[in-house]
């Protein structure tokens, strides 16, 4: 029967053989976790604040519709608090929403603010690699140059 041949070995002197700096590897993904939790971060205090407008909002209306539910001495009484309520409902909604507009306003600035970090580091973290790649293919290229002639 024929035998599969191992290539465990090759491989592995094919890896050892390449000049790869594994601590680079370790330092992007120590970047990447880094980001991440500055990304995370930046969304939970977004919906920690969202979470407040939504209850603030709530709770004003719970309180406007109490009293739109209050009884009236005169029939035009309830047509004047519906009428309150309709303007109170709506100056409020404008006021949420803009509370709402600039959270997401600094959300959105903060995030273009840490990819914009992020992308110089990387661009920093590529230069220094493709550089010190770069030293190493020419010192084994010169190495193999040497040994061939």
């Amino acid at each position: 029967m024929a035998k599969t041949q191992d290539f465990t070995k090759i491989v592995q002197d094919m890896m050892s053989s390449m000049p790869i700096d594994t601590a680079k590897y370790q330092e992007a993904l120590k970047s990447q976790a880094a980001l991440g939790e500055k990304m995370t971060k930046v969304a939970l205090d977004a919906a920690e604040k969202s979470t407040e407008i939504s209850s603030k909002w709530a709770k004003d209306t719970i309180a406007k519709v109490g009293t739109l539910a209050k009884t009236k001495e005169e029939p035009a009484d309830y047509a004047k608090a519906v009428s309150d309520f309709a303007s109170a409902a709506a100056e409020m909604a404008a006021e949420n929403l803009a509370a709402f507009a600039e959270v997401a306003k600094k959300v959105q600035m903060e995030t273009v603010e840490l990819m914009m970090a992020a992308g110089k580091d990387f661009q920093e973290d590529a230069t220094a690699a493709v550089k010190k790649a770069t030293e190493e293919v020419t010192a084994v290229a010169k190495k193999a140059t040497s040994a061939a002639k």
